[in-house]
C-alpha cells in the first residue's frame, strides 16, 4: 500500500484506488485498466462481458435473502484526465501516480489525482469483492473513454442491462446526489495558412501561465483565466503596436479543461524588444485585475528563443488573432428553474499550429438541446468570419432531472436515516454517462453521488479523505436498502 494510503477507510477501497493509482490510464488508454478490472472479476469468479469497443459488464449475485430485491447498476469510468504542471516530469503513458497525502486531503504530486473516477471504479471494486453487503443482484458497468467525450457511454450497445436503478459513482460533491446533467458537443475548426520566411531578426516566446484551469463544466461559471483567450488579447495588442512576426501558437489539452497555459514564438525587431516587453507587463497588469480573486496566479513571461525558418503571413496572423479574441468563453445563460446551475456554456479549449494549418479546438454544453446547437453555431459562425472550416462531432445527451423518481426518493430516505439530516438534490453543468446510456434503456432510473472532489481536471485535483468514508457508509446502506 502506498504510504500516502496507510491506515485509511475503507481498506478494500483504498487497495483498489492504490492499484489504480500506479496504472496509466489516460482516455482511450486504458487496456491495463481494463486487464485489472477483468483479472479482478475472474478472481471472484464473477462473470463479465466487454462490448466491441472496450466496455465492461460485470454481474454478481444478490447476497443470500435478497434475491428478490431489484437489480441496481454501478457505474464508473476507467480513464482519467492527464494534466501536469510544467516543469513536472511525469509521463502519463508510463508513469503511476505520485500519491500526496496533506491532511484530510489526498492528491497528488504536480499532476491530476485520478480521483475522478478513480475513487468510484475503486468503490465498484470494493462491492464486487464484499461478503458483508447485504444487496440485491448487482450489475457493474467500467466504461472506457469518457474524458474525451463519453466515447464508451456512446457506444455501450443496448439490450444487454437488466437493472431497474443506475447507480452512477462520479459524482464529486458530498452530501448531494445529482439527478441531471448537460448535454455536450465538440466544434473545431481549421484554417490554412500561408507561410513565409521572417523578416524580423530576433525571437521571443510569450508565455501565460499560473491559472487555475479546471473542469469546463464543474468550473466553467469560477470566472477563472482562459490562458488561450488572454494569450490572444495580448497578441491583438501587439499586432496593433509594434511591428511583429508570429511563428507558433499552442495552448490547452483537452476540449474539457479551461487552458490553464498558452505559449506564441513571436518576431520583432531588436529595437523593438523593449517595447515589446513593456507592453506585455502592461497587459500582464491590466489582465491580473481583470481576474482579480477569480485567478491570481497569471503570468505572462516573454523568453528569448531561437529564431524559426517560417513565419505566418502577416494578413492569416492577423485573422488567427482576431478570432481566438472574438470567440466566447464561459457561460452564456443560467438555469431559471435550478438557483446558482449554469444552463449554457462555451469553453475555448485548444489551438496549435501544425504546417500550414491552425486547429481550434472548443466545446459546448446545455442542459437543453437547442441551446446547445445555438450555443455551437455561434462559435462557428464566428470561426468561419475568421475564414475556419467547422465542424462538429462527440455530440452526447443530457439527463433531464425526475426529482420524484423512486430511487431518488428511496436514495433521500436512506441518506436521512443514516446521517441524521436530509441530502440535497442537484443538477450538473458537465456530462455524465447516465444519460447516454440511459437513453438506450428507457424506464432504468438514474442517480449519481460520490465523495468531495476538489478541482478536478488539474493538477489541483484532491479528494476529501473523511468524504469518501462517508460516501462508501452511504453506498452500502444504499445497496442494502433498495
Amino acid at each position: 500500500m502506498n504510504p500516502a494510503l496507510e491506515n485509511l477507510e475503507p481498506k478494500t477501497l483504498w487497495k483498489h484506488f492504490d492499484r489504480l493509482a500506479s496504472i496509466p490510464r489516460a482516455s482511450t488508454k486504458e487496456a491495463k485498466a481494463r486487464e485489472y478490472v477483468l483479472a479482478q472479476a475472474a478472481r471472484l469468479g464473477l462473470p463479465a462481458t466487454s462490448d466491441a469497443v472496450g466496455n465492461i459488464v460485470i454481474r454478481k449475485p444478490a447476497h443470500p435473502g435478497r434475491e428478490n430485491a431489484p437489480m441496481a447498476l454501478l457505474q464508473g469510468h476507467l480513464d482519467m484526465v492527464c494534466e501536469k504542471n510544467e516543469g513536472t516530469a511525469h509521463n502519463f503513458d508510463t508513469d503511476p501516480i505520485r500519491l500526496v497525502r496533506d491532511g484530510d486531503w489526498l492528491k497528488a504530486d504536480g499532476t491530476t489525482l485520478g480521483a475522478d473516477n478513480g475513487v468510484g471504479v475503486a468503490a465498484g471494486l470494493a462491492v464486487m469483492e464484499s461478503t458483508d453487503i447485504a444487496h440485491g443482484p448487482l450489475e457493474f458497468v467500467f466504461t472506457i473513454d469518457e474524458e474525451t467525450g463519453l466515447t464508451g457511454a456512446a457506444e455501450f450497445p443496448p439490450g444487454i442491462l437488466k437493472s431497474k436503478y443506475f447507480l452512477n459513482l462520479d459524482g464529486e460533491e458530498k452530501g448531494t446526489i445529482c439527478i441531471g446533467c448537460s448535454g455536450g458537443l465538440n466544434t473545431t475548426a481549421h484554417r490554412k495558412v500561408t507561410l513565409r520566411a521572417p523578416k524580423y531578426g530576433v525571437a521571443f516566446r510569450i508565455k501565460v501561465s499560473g491559472l487555475k484551469g479546471g473542469h469546463s463544466g464543474v468550473d466553467i461559471h469560477q470566472g477563472r483565466g482562459n490562458a488561450i483567450r488572454i494569450l490572444a488579447r495580448v497578441l491583438q495588442t501587439l499586432l496593433n503596436r509594434v511591428p511583429m512576426e508570429v511563428a507558433d501558437i499552442k495552448g490547452g489539452s483537452a476540449r474539457n479543461v479551461i487552458p490553464r497555459e498558452a505559449t506564441a514564438v513571436v518576431l520583432v525587431d531588436g529595437v523593438k524588444e523593449k517595447e515589446l516587453k513593456s507592453l506585455v507587463a502592461t497587459l500582464e497588469t491590466e489582465n491580473r485585475v481583470d481576474l482579480g480573486g477569480f485567478d491570481p496566479g497569471l503570468q505572462i513571461a516573454v523568453d528569448s528563443v531561437e529564431r524559426p525558418a517560417q513565419v505566418l503571413d502577416a494578413a492569416d496572423a492577423v485573422k488567427v488573432v482576431d478570432v481566438l479574441a472574438s470567440l466566447h468563453h464561459g457561460v452564456l445563460a443560467m438555469s431559471p428553474d435550478i438557483p446558482g446551475l449554469v444552463q449554457t456554456s462555451t469553453n475555448l479549449a485548444t489551438i496549435s499550429v501544425k504546417g500550414d494549418e491552425v486547429e481550434i479546438g472548443s466545446s459546448q454544453r446545455s442542459a437543453i438541446e437547442s441551446s446547445k446547437q445555438s450555443a455551437a453555431c455561434m462559435v462557428a459562425t464566428v470561426c468561419r468570419l475568421g475564414g475556419f472550416d467547422v465542424n462538429h462531432s462527440g455530440g452526447y445527451p443530457g439527463w433531464k432531472p425526475e426529482p420524484t423518481s423512486e430511487i431518488v426518493k428511496k436514495l433521500q430516505a436512506v441518506y436521512q436515516d443514516v446521517f441524521g439530516e436530509p441530502t440535497r438534490l442537484v443538477a450538473m453543468h458537465a456530462g455524465l454517462e447516465c444519460g447516454v446510456i440511459g437513453e438506450k434503456y428507457p424506464g432504468m432510473q438514474m442517480a449519481s453521488f460520490g465523495p468531495q472532489i476538489v478541482d478536478p481536471h488539474s493538477p489541483n485535483e484532491r479528494v476529501e479523505l473523511p468524504s469518501v468514508e462517508t460516501f462508501w457508509t452511504y453506498l452500502k446502506a444504499v445497496l442494502e436498502r433498495i
